[in-house]
């Protein structure tokens, strides 16, 4: 029996969801929560070997949470499940290990056909995802103006926004003062020339720059 946790705050589409994995015999829905706040104790509680997670979620970003879960439960499949088509927010979940990506406006069959697949060791994408991450690999990388002059540190804080952590996260993940991470992103900021954490992502990852 496959375990599988929901993260959605969508009361409706979390039931909807509920009930198709249900006509499932194989599959075995072991909570759905609203938010996941909380998601790595529910999973250390409930092991599921399946987890759908909501992007857009309140409190934790699905982007955050999706980096915790894999650093503390790797094994775990993580589906991330959203309206969101933007380049920023694939490429994030990606980086933080997410196995897949699949648009809340997927019909229920091909939906069933993802989560078959992500349990066989597949990475489901809706058609529209797959296309943005086949473009971006048939694009070779932009040639750097410069090389920014990024210390080792602010790539280390470059390399945790891109995967969705916030100040607080990057500070405990690397044992520094939030101050210290705000200084940090600061400096990275004007080396890059840009005026937003959304902007600094971006160009990391047009330019691989970690």
């Amino acid at each position: 029996m496959t375990r599988i946790i929901i993260y959605e705050d969508n009361h409706p589409l979390c039931k909807s969801i509920q009930l198709l994995l249900l006509t499932q015999p194989a599959y075995e829905v072991v909570g759905s929560f609203d938010n996941a706040n909380n998601a790595e104790e529910e999973i250390k509680q409930l092991h599921p070997d399946l987890v759908i997670l909501d992007i857009d979620l309140p409190g934790r970003k699905g982007t955050e949470v999706v980096a915790a879960i894999k650093k503390q439960f790797p094994p775990v499949i993580v589906v991330m499940h959203t309206v969101f088509e933007e380049d920023e927010k694939l490429f994030t979940s990606l980086c933080a290990g997410a196995n897949g990506y699949i648009l809340k406006k997927t019909s229920p069959d091909k939906f069933l056909q993802y989560i078959s697949e992500a349990l066989q060791g597949g990475a489901p994408f809706s058609p529209s995802i797959a296309q943005k991450i086949l473009k971006t690999f048939q694009q070779p990388p932009q040639p750097l103006a410069n090389n920014y002059q990024l210390s080792d540190r602010e790539k280390e804080v470059l390399t945790y926004l891109i995967k969705g952590y916030t100040y607080k996260a990057i500070a405990a993940e690397l044992f520094i003062s939030m101050d210290t991470v705000r200084k940090h992103v600061c400096h990275i900021y004007e080396k890059l020339h840009v005026s937003c954490g959304k902007e600094a992502v971006a160009l990391a990852i047009r330019q691989r720059l970690v």
